[in-house]
């Protein structure tokens, strides 16, 4: 009974083993045919892509380049888009495919399979794989239809997009694949205006006329410009469209998409006009507040907004790696900088010349050269670039005929924020009583104990502050210069004489409608005539009303 117990165990320590033994030997055996499938994958990529070097003949390379496609090969894009644009060779000694950039030397290279930088290689040692326009013909399509695949949704949008703009019949097997697996409704419309911008050639008048109406609503320009070519007449007097029926169909389509196009585009006029003003009336504000206090023409104006601009373009250069937020730290900081150096002028100059208004004219109009030429001497007088953050680039697109850029966006929202905060300034807070205390009577205010001379100090520097965020929204619109503040300075003087000196709300009604206006006369007028036409009107407006839109009211004004 002893013996048959003991055999009895051994038998299940010897199972136990083989089945640990069996378990251990799976365990490794799989990582070993990883790494074979991988060696196997690896070297399966390195022969199908150098099968393009002993490719002879289209047919062959238009298989080689649908095998490419439909693989998995982590480079297959980077490969088709390089041997579309002509930067695909191979080495003559080793055979080994790269990619290729002129050099002056010979071409800069990097193997295709592993990444390796080989250097400059020259001329003779590398020869380009060659194609032909059927096979670019080729390439547009495949890589279209891999761009369709991606999971990014703004990848394949703008894949239809392309498609749109450049429709040819080898797209439409990919958009048909593509529209069956799209579940995005922005990109299924695009697919679809692709696929009846196809269709147009088509034979049948049948599909021809479902893609005429399949472009109603969409208002792409693109398919307004395909459909007037189709009222278009030859040199023989004869339509180039020769079908009636489809003829007709278009001119009807396009008729009622230009009724549509025109209402966008009016939208469209007036969103860049109230931008315009957005800018007209920061750059107006602070000109409002110190014109209206203190009576000051203050021709120094744009150099405060030129200062802020820099400040923009200083803060970058300290947070190189933090662009998307330094614009928020750039308007406190143009805030300061632009205020004190206000603050300076006004304590300096200005105020040893108050009730000379010519003196003031010519003196903070040669401050404003000396700020000019501080400027050329520190930063050069080159133009700087800012750079625009990533949440202020792009634009939000209603349909084809009307898309609204961010910057714009942000610039109008942030324009009437600094009005509603300037306006809680002064009739919340006890400095802005004083202020506007002083507007309504200096005298009677200066013998209520204010101190005026305080109260003007501050004044300015408030003026020149808000000129300075001004420049910050300006440097996401253009190039910062030396003579960024000249661009404005005229049109901000006219925006506060026209709504009505030191009247806040009359400089955002001013802004806002010369800002419209500007951009409804430009379509006819131009941009310089438009402008003139708008000094014209105020220079008549002002002998009608001098006193502006919106006058202040006070015994101080009334002198």
């Amino acid at each position: 009974m002893k013996l048959t117990h003991s055999y009895t165990q051994s038998l299940f320590r010897f199972l136990f083993f083989c089945i640990a033994i069996s378990l251990s030997t799976q365990g490794t055996a799989e990582p070993i045919a990883t790494v074979d499938q991988n060696k196997m994958q690896s070297e399966d990529a390195a022969l199908l892509l150098n099968e393009l070097i002993s490719a002879k003949s289209t047919s062959e390379k238009i298989d080689l380049i649908n095998l490419i496609a439909n693989s998995d090969l982590p480079q297959r894009v980077d490969v088709l888009e390089a041997l579309q644009a002509g930067d695909l060779y191979y080495t003559k000694k080793e055979r080994q495919l790269v990619y290729a950039q002129s050099h002056t030397d010979g071409y800069s290279a990097e193997t295709v399979i592993s990444g390796e930088n080989l250097g400059v290689l020259g001329r003779r040692t590398v020869r380009k794989i060659s194609i032909n326009n059927e096979l670019r013909t080729v390439l547009r399509g495949v890589l279209a239809e891999i761009a369709l695949r991606s999971e990014d949704v703004a990848v394949r949008l703008q894949a239809a997009k392309n498609l749109v703009r450049s429709p040819s019949p080898e797209f439409l097997v990919a958009i048909e694949r593509a529209l069956v697996m799209e579940s995005d409704a922005k990109v299924i419309e695009s697919l679809k205006l692709a696929a009846a911008m196809v269709n147009l050639n088509s034979d049948e008048q049948v599909l021809r006329l479902e893609a005429i109406e399949s472009f109603r609503g969409t208002l792409d320009s693109d398919a307004m410009s395909i459909l007037a070519a189709m009222q278009l007449t030859g040199s023989d007097g004869e339509y180039l469209e020769n079908d009636e029926l489809v003829r007709e169909s278009a001119a009807a389509v396009l008729k009622e998409m230009r009724s549509e196009a025109k209402i966008y585009k009016l939208i469209e006029n007036t969103f860049f006009g109230l931008s315009l003003g957005s800018v007209l009336l920061l750059t107006a504000v602070g000109l409002a507040i110190t014109f209206g206090v203190m009576g000051v023409i203050n021709m120094a104006h744009g150099e405060m907004m030129m200062l802020g601009a820099y400040t923009t373009y200083v803060i970058q250069l300290l947070m190189p790696n933090y662009i998307d937020y330094s614009i928020i730290v750039a308007i406190p900081a143009a805030f300061m900088v632009s205020g004190l150096v206000g603050i300076v002028i006004e304590r300096g100059i200005i105020r040893h010349l108050y009730g000379r208004p010519l003196e003031t004219l010519l003196a903070t109009f040669g401050v404003s050269l000396i700020l000019q030429q501080a400027v050329r001497s520190i930063f050069s007088p080159l133009n700087k670039s800012v750079t625009a953050p990533s949440w202020l680039s792009g634009s939000l697109e209603i349909n084809g005929a009307l898309s609204l850029t961010y910057n714009r966006l942000y610039i109008i929202a942030f324009s009437l924020i600094v009005l509603l905060l300037l306006v809680f300034l002064l009739k919340k807070t006890f400095v802005g009583l004083q202020m506007r205390a002083v507007t309504q009577n200096r005298a009677m205010a200066n013998s209520m104990g204010i101190r005026t001379g305080w109260v003007d100090a501050l004044t300015f520097g408030l003026g020149s502050g808000i000129a300075g965020i001004a420049g910050v929204a300006l440097s996401q619109l253009t190039n910062v210069g030396p003579n960024l503040g000249q661009s404005y300075i005229i049109d901000s003087f006219m925006v506060v004489v026209f709504g009505g000196v030191g009247n806040l709300f009359g400089t955002f009604f001013a802004a806002m409608s010369l800002g419209v206006a500007n951009k409804f006369l430009e379509p006819f007028a131009g941009a310089v005539l438009a402008k003139i036409f708008v000094l014209v009107f105020i220079i008549l407006f002002i002998q009608w009303r001098p006193r502006g839109l919106f006058a202040l009211k006070g015994r101080s004004v009334e002198d």
